[in-house]
């Protein structure tokens, strides 16, 4: 058996290495699906057990529901998987796809990148405020929609890459 040459062995480490990444977004998303499960289950049991509601974990749930659905938009949903318009797209030959993807991509990417100062500056400013109950900064609380918005930059660029 011939020697793997040093490029094929860098590739496979880098791709091994995009691998474990892809699948770390995993953790801290299943720790706050279950983080969020078990405040749900706490609250049933306070509420219809003991007849006595809890108002934090009304709020610790939806603040967990926010970071789960926008992490989870940003860092594991595959582009496939996401809702499309095909009727155009297969219609066309193959050099009208490639320019609508670079054009779909490119919009995308530049209206993300375009929005992150404006949301940033929000974002921040609502660190003035904080939840009702529990107190946390809403800067917090809103937080994973700046990388929800970094990441379809970061995705739109690889796009544009990948198309071009």
């Amino acid at each position: 058996m011939p020697p793997i040459p040093p490029v094929t062995k860098i590739l496979m480490l880098v791709c091994t290495g995009i691998f474990c990444l892809q699948y770390l977004n995993f953790l801290p998303l299943g720790a706050w699906f279950a983080l969020m499960f078990g405040v749900f289950i706490v609250q049933i049991v306070a509420r219809f057990g003991f007849n006595k509601p809890l108002p934090w974990s009304d709020e610790l749930a939806v603040c967990l529901y926010v970071w789960v659905i926008l992490w989870a938009t940003a860092a594991m949903v595959p582009e496939k998987e996401h809702v499309a318009f095909d009727l155009l797209w297969n219609a066309a030959g193959p050099g009208i796809r490639r320019a609508m993807r670079i054009a779909g991509h490119a919009l995308v990417g530049g209206l993300a990148a375009w929005a992150i100062p404006g949301c940033w500056d929000y974002v921040h400013f609502m660190a003035r405020e904080g939840t009702p109950v529990l107190g946390i900064p809403f800067m917090w609380v809103f937080l994973p929609f700046i990388a929800l918005l970094i990441a379809m930059v970061i995705r739109a660029l690889l796009g544009i890459w990948r198309a071009a």
